[in-house]
C-alpha cells in the first residue's frame, strides 16, 4: 500500500511543521507513506522554513516541498502535488488531501485506510473532525441545492425540519455513514476515482471545491463515507479567517460568493442559480420577520443580499 499525504501551505508554517509532527507516527506504523507539500505562492521564507524543519527533524525520506507562486487558492495548490504524482508513475493507491491546520491524532490514517478498504465501491474516505479537546465538529453533509440556501436564509427550527432532506449538515454520528460529501481538510481519495474524476476544479479559489469533487465522484458511481473512529483534529480558522468573519457577520471576501454561484450553476444551471437567490431572499424573510419580533441579531452576513449575485454571470 503506497499513499500520498498532500498538504498546500499557504501563511501557515508553523501549522505545517505541527502537522508534520503528528504524522511521525503514522508514517512508522504504516509503510509506503509520503508528504508532498505545495508551498503555496508564500512570498516569506515558508519554503527555506520547511525545508529547515524537515532537514532538522530527519523527515527528508517521506516530505517533500515544492513551491508555486502565485497562490494557487485550495484547488490548485492540492493539484500541484496531485498532477505531479499521477504523472510520475509512482503508484500510489490512494491519495489524502490534509489541511496545514490539522493534527492526526493516532492511528487516525490506519483506521481510514482499514475503513476505505473493508467495503467495495468506497471512492472517498473522512474522518472524524474535531476540536482539540476530543469534540465533534460537523463532518457529514448534504449537497447545497436552491432549497438549501432557503433554509439557511430562514434559519428556523419549522423550515429546518420540515426541510430536513434538503439541510446541508447531517447529525453527529458514532458509526461509519454513507454521506454526500465531506470535508476536504480531510480526505482519503483512492487512486482510481482521480484516474476517472480528475484533479480538483480549479475555478474554485477556496470553498465549494469539496462538495464538487464529491458530487462528481458520487455521479461516476463512487461512494463517500464518514468513518468516526479515525480522528483527526480541525484547527478550523486558524489557516483562514473566513469561518471566524463568517461567525462575527462579517463580509465574505468576493472568492467564496464566486466558488458558490460556480457550483450552482455547474450542477442546477444558471436558472438553478437564479432560484436559489430567489429562495435565498425568500427565506431572509422569514428570518427577519423574527428578528424584529424576538428582537434577535442577524444571522447573516454583512451585505450578503447583495454579494450572493457575485459571480451570477461569469459562472460557468
Amino acid at each position: 500500500m503506497k499513499l500520498l499525504i498532500v498538504i498546500t501551505s499557504y501563511r501557515a508554517k508553523d501549522l505545517t511543521v505541527d502537522c508534520l509532527r503528528s504524522l511521525v507516527g503514522e508514517v512508522k506504523e504504516t509503510p509506503g507513506i509520503r508528504v508532498g507539500i505545495c508551498d503555496n505562492g508564500n512570498e516569506d521564507d515558508t519554503l527555506d522554513y520547511l525545508n529547515n524543519a524537515i532537514a532538522s527533524e530527519g523527515w527528508q525520506d517521506w516530505v517533500y516541498v515544492k513551491h508555486v507562486m502565485p497562490n494557487r487558492g485550495f484547488a490548485g495548490g492540492n493539484n500541484v502535488i496531485l498532477r505531479d504524482a499521477l504523472e510520475s508513475g509512482e503508484g500510489y493507491d490512494y491519495y489524502l488531501l490534509l489541511n496545514a491546520d490539522t493534527i492526526v491524532r493516532p492511528g487516525a490514517l490506519g483506521r481510514l485506510i482499514s475503513g476505505m478498504e473493508s467495503e467495495e465501491g468506497i471512492g472517498i474516505a473522512c474522518p472524524r473532525l474535531e476540536w482539540p479537546d476530543g469534540s465533534p465538529q460537523i463532518s457529514c453533509f448534504r449537497f447545497m441545492s436552491p432549497v438549501s440556501e432557503f433554509i439557511d436564509a430562514a434559519r428556523t427550527s419549522v423550515v429546518t425540519k420540515l426541510l430536513e432532506r434538503w439541510n446541508i449538515p447531517m447529525p453527529v454520528s458514532d458509526v461509519p455513514t454513507e454521506m454526500q460529501w465531506g470535508s476536504f481538510a480531510c480526505a482519503l481519495i483512492r487512486r482510481e476515482v482521480l484516474e476517472k474524476v480528475g484533479v480538483l476544479d480549479e475555478r474554485y479559489y477556496l470553498y465549494y471545491d469539496d462538495v464538487d469533487y464529491c458530487r462528481l465522484a458520487r455521479n461516476a458511481g463512487w461512494r463517500v463515507k464518514y468513518f468516526p473512529d479515525s480522528h483527526v483534529v480541525h484547527l478550523r480558522g486558524k489557516s483562514n479567517p473566513l469561518k471566524e468573519k463568517a461567525a462575527k457577520r462579517l463580509r465574505r471576501p468576493a472568492y467564496w460568493y464566486r466558488s458558490r454561484s460556480g457550483y450552482l450553476v455547474k450542477f442546477y444551471g444558471r436558472a438553478g442559480l437564479f432560484a436559489a437567490n430567489m429562495l435565498w431572499y425568500a427565506g431572509r424573510m422569514i428570518s427577519l420577520l423574527r428578528e424584529l419580533i424576538g428582537n434577535k441579531q442577524p444571522h447573516v452576513c454583512e451585505k450578503e443580499w447583495r454579494d450572493i449575485w457575485i459571480g451570477f454571470s461569469q459562472a460557468r
